[in-house]
């Protein structure tokens, strides 16, 4: 029989918990100062500054929300049938004018005003109409198939909260209540760079021992998806001044930089003695895979966040890290990724001693079922596991390898990206 036991190499303790530094993150960063003034087709994805209050009833005027007929309540018919006389028609943006009287209805179509006098809709499908006669039979209610003045939202009503992050449905929202602008937080300014000799960028010969820088590509395209300010500052070599005065420079002109590379304990990472040296550091190691060497901290204003160098575990700190730090700074309200638990369908590999964000595929087996499956070789260079996925497969701390079949909790790109 085989035991796991604290004596493998996935256990440090000197390793803080996933949830003890999202805890420190929330506790130490406040919501910037800032905001601007923006039409509502430009505030797409930006977070609200202040509440929003209804401005006027939605909808405006009692409506149908059926094709059909308006009339008294009091003329319905408990049994038998009553003949209307027809005496009119209300058309979505096209209101009757008559008030109707008792023994009258009016033509109406989904949409339109309800005319005075009317308080009942009666559909088109279940009345006989001839030479203007409209005959009603039993089995209808009073007040039926109307929409209220401020069914949807009335005249004060708290529309949006302050910290809510616009999505296309809020735009048509305030659209709906005639806003045109609203204040919005400011965007924050990140700055980023990769650090390391063995680096180039697209467009360069890589020399012997290089490859393409990959990282700042996907740093820049999760933080545009976020809907910040991106400043890229490029390749840093693996020299302690170049790094010190780039993190000088960052840090004037920046809420927030972000490094990749040069945080491990190798003889060249110069990152977290920099920004011990000139800030301040709060952790740099986090019991999680990919991704233990995370460093955290502050340079003058601007908050810091060191990132591994192989590209998986920069997107998966970024993700489960750095996006909830720079959502606080933009100060949107906070949200919760939504995890699940499904069948995996593949034998996973795990030691204890870190949480585990392994890539997998979720979807629909021949049963309609929810289920998972790896994406392969989960090593954190392997950045085709992260284009292949649509989730993380999460294994806690504790647990061990994982057998087809069993039970896993996955958390959805969907969601949890932007």
């Amino acid at each position: 029989m085989m035991i796991n036991t604290p004596t493998c190499d996935d256990y440090d303790p000197n390793s803080l918990s996933v949830d003890d530094a999202l805890h420190r993150i929330d506790r130490d960063l406040q919501p910037i100062r800032g905001e601007e003034q923006l039409p509502i087709r430009s505030a797409l994805h930006r977070v609200l500054a202040e509440d929003v209050l209804s401005r006027i009833n939605v909808p405006p005027h009692n409506n149908s929300t059926m094709d059909g007929y308006a009339m008294h309540g009091a003329d319905l018919p408990t049994q038998g049938t009553v003949q209307l006389n027809l005496v009119g028609a209300s058309l979505a943006g096209k209101p009757c004018p008559v008030t109707i009287q008792a023994g009258q209805c009016t033509r109406i179509f989904t949409g339109g005003v309800i005319p005075a006098g009317a308080d009942t809709v009666i559909m088109q499908e279940h009345v006989e109409v001839q030479n203007n006669l409209v005959t009603i039979g039993t089995g209808h209610q009073v007040g039926q198939n109307i929409c209220a003045a401020g069914d949807d939202l009335a005249i004060g009503t708290l529309v949006l909260t302050a910290g809510k992050r616009l999505q296309p449905a809020d735009i048509g929202l305030l659209a709906s209540l005639g806003i045109p602008e609203v204040k919005v937080k400011r965007r924050l300014r990140v700055a980023f760079f990769s650090t390391g000799d063995e680096l180039c960028s697209i467009g360069e010969t890589p020399q012997p021992g290089q490859i393409y820088d990959s990282n700042r590509y996907t740093l820049h395209s999760m933080l545009t998806q976020l809907g910040v300010e991106p400043i890229d500052m490029g390749i840093i070599r693996d020299n302690p001044e170049d790094i010190e005065n780039a993190f000088r420079l960052a840090a004037t002109r920046n809420d927030a930089i972000i490094t990749s590379g040069g945080v491990s304990v190798g003889e060249a990472d110069y990152v977290t003695d920099t920004l011990r040296r000139i800030g301040q550091v709060n952790f740099w190691k986090i019991a999680m895979k990919p991704g233990r060497p995370l460093t955290f901290g502050k340079i003058q204003n601007a908050v810091f966040f060191g990132l591994p160098g192989n590209p998986v575990a920069v997107m998966s700190t970024f993700y489960q890290f750095v996006q909830v730090a720079l959502r606080r700074l933009m100060g949107q309200q906070p949200t919760t990724p939504i995890r699940m638990t499904v069948p995996c369908l593949s034998s996973l590999k795990k030691r204890p001693g870190r949480i585990e964000f392994q890539r997998g595929i979720l979807e629909h087996d021949a049963h309609g079922r929810l289920v998972v499956r790896s994406t392969g070789k989960q090593g954190s260079a392997i950045l085709s596991s992260m284009s292949q996925a649509n989730c993380f497969i999460i294994l806690p701390l504790e647990g061990g390898d994982v057998k087809a079949g069993s039970d896993v909790v996955v958390e959805p790109f969907e969601g949890l990206m932007g």
